[in-house]
Parts: C-alpha cells; structure tokens; sequence
C-alpha cells in the first residue's frame, strides 16, 4: 500500500474509491498522568504522552489501510491527521486520505 501526503502518484494515472479514514482515542493511566503533571511543572517533554500518541497515530494509519483495502486500493492520496482532546489525559487521533486504484501511465 503506498501511502503519500501528494494528490498524485508520480507515473500513475488514479481511480478515486472513496474517502478511507482511521481513528482511536487513547489515554494513560492515573498515576502517569500525575506524573506528567509534575513534569509540566518543571518543563521538558512528557514521553509518556509522546509514546501514547506516536502509538495512536500507527494504529488510526493501521485502521485507515484496513478499510482502503476493503475497497481493493492501491494507495491512499491526500493523508492528513487530526487530533483533538476528548477529556483530560485522552486524545482522539484520525488519519484520512482518498483510496485510490493506480494505472501506470
């Protein structure tokens, strides 16, 4: 699957499919929310956040793959991210792009 932030694929024609889009929302556990809470305090960057997010970025990228080859594409097109917060300490990550079929040139 080949997966590009570019409306095109260089040397392909394309085949729109649809919009294809992946999201989860994921949060860290009491005790290490109070100690990211300290750690703000004093600065630096909280990498148990870091990890919590790189960790729902691969898996919203995962879910958005699973349905673009539900539909037989080839690639995804136009990917972007979105994030929100949903409550304090969980955050919602969604990546969404256009499943698209390749015909070479």
């Amino acid at each position: 699957m080949i997966i590009v932030n570019t409306a095109t694929v260089e040397g392909y024609n394309m085949q729109t499919l649809g919009l294809v889009q992946g999201s989860t929302i994921q949060s860290k556990n009491m005790f290490k929310d109070m100690g990211a809470g300290f750690k703000s305090m004093v600065g630096g960057e909280l990498t148990a956040y870091t990890k919590m997010m790189e960790e729902a970025r691969e898996l919203a990228i995962k879910r958005m793959i699973d349905k673009a080859n539900a539909l037989n594409a080839d690639a995804i097109v136009n990917v972007r991210f979105n994030s929100a917060s949903v409550m304090q300490g969980a955050a919602e990550i969604m990546a969404y792009g256009t499943a698209v079929k390749l015909i070479k040139e």
